[in-house]
């Protein structure tokens, strides 16, 4: 089954997304050393806090300081 066009969203206008799948938070855990493949389980995972990253700001210094202004 294939979706509407008019559902179908651009990777431009995706927003940042406030829940996490179980595998991202579980990586998060695992990462942080909370989290241990045999002793812990997959249910009842704490909240962890998405990181949001802002590149638009990085993207415009990066690209005044690769342009070149002569004076």
């Amino acid at each position: 089954m294939s979706i509407h066009r008019s559902l179908i969203t651009k990777a431009g206008e995706r927003k940042q997304r406030s829940v996490l799948k179980r595998i991202e938070r579980i990586k998060i855990l695992m990462d942080k050393g909370a989290f241990k493949e045999k002793n812990s389980s997959c249910f009842g995972l704490p909240k962890s806090k998405v990181l949001k990253i802002k590149i638009k700001k990085e993207r415009a210094k990066a690209a005044s300081e690769t342009t070149p202004t002569s004076s």
